[in-house]
This record gives C-alpha cells, sequence and structure tokens, in this order.
C-alpha cells in the first residue's frame, strides 16, 4: 500500500484513482500529476515502483496544497465570512444552506430532522383541566 501525502492509497485501484483519495486532489488533477512525472495513469498502486511514489509525493507537496494545509485555508476562509459578518457568514453560523438554495420544503441534510411546531396547543387545556 503506497503512502502519498499522508494518504494511504487502495492498493487495486489504478493510480490515477486513487490519487483522488487525497482531500484537494479531483481526477483531473491527477491526470497532471501523473503527466508531469511520466507515471502511465493506468498502473496500479502495488505496482508502483519506490522511485515512483517518491516523484509522485515530491511532485504533490511542491506544486499542490493538499489534505491539511488546504482543509485549515476552507476553515480559515470560513470562519473570516463569520467574522466579518457576511450575509454568507450568517448562513454558515446558522448552518443554513449557503449558496441560494430553498429552504422551506428542502435542505434537509443542513437543517437536520423535523421538529413539529405548535401542534401541543390542544392537549393544553386538557392539561390544565385535570389541575
Amino acid at each position: 500500500m503506497a503512502r502519498i501525502a499522508g494518504v494511504d492509497l487502495p492498493k487495486h485501484k489504478k493510480i490515477e484513482i486513487a490519487l483522488g483519495y487525497i482531500y484537494g486532489i479531483g481526477r483531473f488533477t491527477a491526470g497532471n500529476i501523473c503527466r508531469e512525472v511520466g507515471v502511465n495513469p493506468t498502473t496500479r498502486v502495488k505496482d508502483l515502483t519506490e522511485s515512483e511514489a517518491s516523484k509522485l509525493n515530491m511532485e504533490i507537496s511542491k506544486n499542490y496544497k493538499v489534505e491539511g494545509d488546504l482543509r485549515r485555508e476552507v476553515q480559515q476562509n470560513i470562519r473570516h465570512l463569520i467574522d466579518i459578518g457576511t450575509y454568507r457568514g450568517l448562513r454558515h453560523r446558522r448552518n443554513l444552506p449557503v449558496r441560494g438554495q430553498r429552504t422551506k420544503s428542502n435542505a434537509r441534510t443542513r437543517r437536520g430532522k423535523r421538529k413539529t411546531v405548535g401542534a401541543s396547543r390542544a392537549q393544553a387545556p386538557a392539561a390544565a383541566a385535570t389541575a
């Protein structure tokens, strides 16, 4: 199992697909990395030589921001939006959709499980009568 950029890549996948397991690298970027390093994109991770793995590691660490650094930068950008009080920052703070999606009928992933509001009104007089 090859370890590139601090991530253990699955050994039975092609290197072009396996590089996508690294946060910040997609299919297009993985193809570019393979082309620049000179590794055949259809090579399986288990068939990589030690020199090819080290070339991939060097290329990624030198020219791409991935994993922890990228996650930290994204969180800092969100924190900045919240601190300066932009609309997008408010949406992040309230845990609501940020990019203009409707929230009346959808957005369950972001808003969480439904909570019924106002259904206890009919029960209130009955509770008062017994007291």
